[in-house]
Formats: structure tokens, C-alpha cells, sequence
């Protein structure tokens, strides 16, 4: 009898430490709302927000708070909207929250947010979203109106959306995917990245910095801007419109066209089935046309240019090599075809340092595609 008690009593117990050690219960608070008011969030603690709408007249709040030192939530009901605040009940010293605010508000909603931290989700809302969370991802699904939201750090992305406005992250990666709106991404530290995104008048949108083709750009074409740092593309059957301020650019695979440009780094394109417009401030550039390809234009600050063709493919060339006085002057041009290099007899002082010129023009297998090549200081090899 004793044993079997003692049993029941540590059997109860080991049944209520996973309710014990999941921290505090959640809690749920319910307000009157009308279609068109404001959800108003004051985060002095902080916390994580997901935000859905539910088509009713109420903003139904569960939240979750565990705090230290200990912090309090407060609730202020207006007409037509709620306000919710945050905040720690002592000022000074470390301090950390762990705080989750599930909201479902009605369709049509307006969200301003300030907060000290966390993330931002928003989904099935229709209104206006302003205000700043000082880190954490921003995430918009289904939504529709106006924004102007700020996050410190972290990643953005908006999805099957109708928006306008601007957001904005210090660093991370933003991320516009089907989307029709006046709406503008970007980033101090991460790739910006666009498909299938179109203004409302139409037209396909892009990322600040990127370029678009001469009619190729398409809603499917990858599109990729960031202030710094590599890029990586597997595969771009639409074409690829890419730009860094500085690093290497990578294209495995791509159709109809390909614009590339870093401020410093290398770029390979190892398969491209279509025109190409590549430019470096800085390093090489590796290119291999496939199929029908297109007109190619390549150029370089410093670095060598190579070309790979299919057999037999049209070229009319245009290629040029500038050197330098104190550059080691043993630079060349190889490409198929009869043509030769012209050298330039005298130096060039307009540019700065004085410079000579390898000069290579004409057609190659009865003419065709253009073919414009230049750099500094580096070789130019095409080869079939």
C-alpha cells in the first residue's frame, strides 16, 4: 500500500513538471473594434507580434509574457481600436523579456508599431502598417494598403500581397515575391530580391540599383541588389539582373539574358543562353554562351576577360586592351578567326596613367553577334 502510494505521489509529480517548466499560462483578452480602426503597439519590453485578420468586430489578444526583471502589459481601449503596452516595472540593469502577442483584428485594420525588439508578422490585413521594431524579421502575407516599416536588423519579406510604401532593414535579406504595388525594399546589409513584382501602373518593378534589359525584363527574372557581398544564382530561366557593391557574382545557369555587375569581385556565368552585359571594377570575368546566345559586352577595371562560344558562332569583334606605363606591358588577345591585334604606336596621357592599347575588330565566322570586350591590365581570350 505504501509502495504503491509512494509511486502515485512521483508519478503525479514527474506528470507536472512539463506544465511547470513550460513557463507561464497564455493568456487571452478580448475588445470591441470596428473595420478601419488602429492597433496601436507600445513595446517598451519588447516581444514577438503576429497579427491576423479575422473579418469580425473584435481584436482578440492571447499573449505570453516571462520577463526579468518582472514587466507588465497594459491594455487601452479606444473607439474603434486598442492600444498595447509594454514594459519592464524596474528601469535600470540587464534586462530580458520573452513575450508572444497573438492579435486577430478585423480585415480592415491599421497596425503602427514601436518596439524594442521582436519579430512582426501580419497577415490577411488590410490598412496601414507604420512604425520601426529595433531587430527582428518583418513578415507580410496577404496584406493590402500602405507601409512604412523599419527593422534594425533582420530579414523582410512581403508575399501575395497589393502594397505601397517602403521597407527598410539595416541588415538582412528582403525578399518582394508576387506583389503588385508601388512598394520599394531595401537593405544596408543583405540581398534585396524581387519575382514575379509589378507596379500598379504594370510594369515590371525592380530593386534600387539594378538596371533593366532593353524589353527582356520579365516578373519571372531573377532580380538581386545588395550594398556588399556574393551572389549566387543556380538557375535564371527568365534571365538575371544582379548587383552588388562589392564581391563575386555566380550564374550557373541562365536563359535570355544576364546583366551583372559588381563594384569589386569576380563574375562567372557558366551557362547563358542569351545576351550578356557583365561589368567589374575589379577581377575577371568568365562567360560560356550556349545555344542561339546573344550580343556580349564584358569590361573590366583590371582583370582577364575569357569567353567561351559554341563552334561556329557569329562574332563581330570589338576588343580592346589597355596597359599601362608601369603595368608588365606582356598582355594579348586570342580569339578564332584570321584577325590580328593592333597595337596603338603612341601612349594616351588623357586618363591618368599613360596607356597603350591591343586592339582587335572585325567578324568571325561571317559576322553576327556583337561582341564588345575592354579591361585594364589583364588578356582577352575567346574560344570555341
Amino acid at each position: 500500500m505504501l509502495r504503491n502510494a509512494i509511486i502515485a505521489v512521483i508519478t503525479l509529480a514527474c506528470a507536472m513538471l512539463p506544465a511547470a517548466a513550460g513557463g507561464p499560462e497564455p493568456v487571452t483578452r478580448e475588445f470591441r473594434a470596428t473595420a478601419g480602426g488602429q492597433l496601436t503597439l507600445d513595446l517598451k519590453a519588447g516581444g514577438d507580434v503576429k497579427i491576423s485578420g479575422n473579418g469580425g468586430s473584435a481584436v482578440v489578444v492571447t499573449y505570453e509574457l516571462s520577463c526579468d526583471p518582472e514587466c507588465d502589459i497594459a491594455f487601452d481601449e479606444s473607439k474603434g481600436g486598442v492600444k498595447i503596452s509594454t514594459r519592464f516595472k524596474e528601469g535600470r540593469g540587464k534586462q530580458h523579456a520573452d513575450i508572444d502577442l497573438a492579435i486577430r483584428v478585423p480585415r480592415s485594420f491599421d497596425v503602427v508599431i514601436d518596439s524594442m525588439g521582436g519579430d512582426l508578422s501580419i497577415d490577411g490585413v488590410e490598412g496601414k502598417f507604420t512604425g520601426e521594431t529595433k531587430g527582428g524579421e518583418i513578415t507580410l502575407h496577404d496584406v493590402k494598403g500602405e507601409a512604412a516599416l523599419t527593422t534594425m536588423g533582420g530579414e523582410i519579406e512581403v508575399k501575395d500581397s497589393t502594397l505601397d510604401g517602403r521597407l527598410k532593414t539595416m541588415g538582412g535579406e528582403v525578399t518582394l515575391e508576387n506583389v503588385v504595388g508601388d512598394v520599394k525594399g531595401s537593405s544596408m546589409g543583405g540581398a534585396v530580391r524581387y519575382k514575379n513584382v509589378r507596379l500598379r501602373d504594370g510594369r515590371t518593378a525592380s530593386p534600387e540599383r539594378t538596371g533593366k534589359g532593353p524589353g527582356e525584363l520579365s516578373p519571372e527574372s531573377v532580380q538581386i541588389s545588395t550594398m556588399g557581398g556574393e551572389i549566387e544564382v543556380d538557375d535564371a530561366p527568365e534571365g538575371a539582373d544582379l548587383h552588388t557593391m562589392g564581391g563575386e557574382i555566380s550564374v550557373k545557369n541562365a536563359r535570355r539574358f544576364v546583366r551583372a555587375k559588381t563594384m569589386g569581385g569576380d563574375i562567372q556565368i557558366a551557362s547563358v543562353d542569351g545576351w550578356v552585359d557583365a561589368t567589374t571594377m575589379g577581377g575577371d570575368v568568365v562567360v560560356t554562351v550556349t545555344g542561339n546566345g546573344g550580343d556580349v559586352t564584358l569590361s573590366s577595371m583590371g582583370g582577364d576577360m575569357t569567353l567561351r562560344v559554341p563552334r561556329g558562332f557569329g562574332m563581330d569583334l570589338e576588343l580592346e586592351i589597355a596597359y599601362t606605363r608601369n603595368s608588365s606591358k606582356d598582355f594579348r588577345i586570342a580569339a578564332p578567326g584570321a584577325l590580328k591585334p593592333v597595337v596603338s604606336p603612341d601612349w594616351d596621357y588623357a586618363l591618368g596613367s599613360p596607356r597603350k592599347y591591343i586592339r582587335m575588330t572585325g567578324a568571325v565566322n561571317g559576322g553576327g553577334k556583337k561582341v564588345k570586350i575592354a579591361t585594364i591590365n589583364g588578356n582577352i581570350t575567346i574560344s570555341e
